[in-house]
């Protein structure tokens, strides 16, 4: 398992999105998250099995592990081991043959080009042939998950995705500082100008009618405007529990450049020394 391992830093929709698709499709995959997970699609995000200690994603099974027993026997079970941890693990002792960079901060928290043989990095902030091997698109449009192997992604625009003619209005932000509770769950139908959550004493109303999609673990600290929820106005629950058409083009575009980087090492022994080539002509 270790010589073909996965480490995905980040548990979000997206990176479980790609975790879901590289599990299904044969490799061992680990997760690095933060020991409090701000995240927003919940329902579909790995993430979750930090404060639950087990999630499921479309029938793939996440659960929290604590030491490296966990993770391997996790493994074995071919499911997905969750590592809560700030520092995201030491990368050395875990042996990874590739690492995915998905926790979205829109800069580089530290992935470098060696942190294993393949290094993938998902949207801005990260430059192929420099930080990474590989940057996958994620900005939505025609070039959504494609694979770069030279230069960056697309900047980041700050505007949601236009969904039945909402953009910003789709997206819930704290009104101040202070302690966020969920008045009402993912999942609901609200209508515009419904309670929907408070921060503190401090209301936050439905900007427009829909499902609530997205929504944050009630009891963590907020600041003012940051991303709190989101709101579906196509009103269908199903969206709310599937992996969404964004994270399955770029967990396509992470497979892709993963099975074309591997295949590349393995024919060329490109970039790496001649033990890491007959490791990788072996597996």
């Amino acid at each position: 398992m270790r010589n073909q391992l996965i480490v995905i830093r980040g548990a979000g929709d997206l990176a479980s999105g790609v975790a879901h698709r590289l599990v299904r499709s044969g490799f061992p995959v680990v997760m690095v998250e933060l020991p409090k997970p701000l995240v927003i699609r919940r329902a579909v995000s790995f993430a979750e099995a930090i404060y639950r200690k087990k999630f499921a994603v479309e029938g793939v099974i996440a659960e929290l592990a604590v030491t490296f027993d966990d993770i391997y026997r996790l493994l074995e079970a071919e499911k997905i081991p969750v590592i809560a941890d700030p520092a995201q693990y030491p990368l050395k002792a875990l042996q990874p043959a590739a690492v995915v960079d998905a926790a979205m901060t829109k800069d580089n928290p530290g992935t470098a080009i060696d942190d294993a043989p393949v290094v993938i990095g998902l949207g801005p902030g990260f430059t192929a042939g420099v930080d990474v091997h590989a940057v996958i698109e994620t900005q939505r449009g025609h070039n959504l998950g494609r694979v770069i192997l030279n230069g960056e992604a697309e900047p980041n625009t700050g505007l949601p995705g236009e969904v039945m003619g909402y953009r910003q209005e789709r997206v819930l932000r704290s009104p101040g500082g202070g302690v966020f509770h969920a008045v009402r769950e993912i999942g609901d139908i609200v209508e515009k100008g419904e309670l929907v959550a408070t921060v503190d004493e401090m209301p936050l109303y439905a900007t427009i009618p829909g499902v609530v999609r997205g929504m944050l673990h009630g009891g963590l600290k907020v600041f003012p405007g940051m991303k709190v929820g989101d709101i579906d106005p196509r009103g269908k629950r199903e969206y709310c529990y599937t992996i969404s058409d964004k994270a399955r083009a770029i967990a396509g575009g992470v497979l892709e450049a993963y099975l074309f980087l591997r295949r590349r090492l393995v024919t060329h022994g490109a970039g790496i020394n001649e033990e890491t080539a007959v490791t990788w002509r072996n597996r």
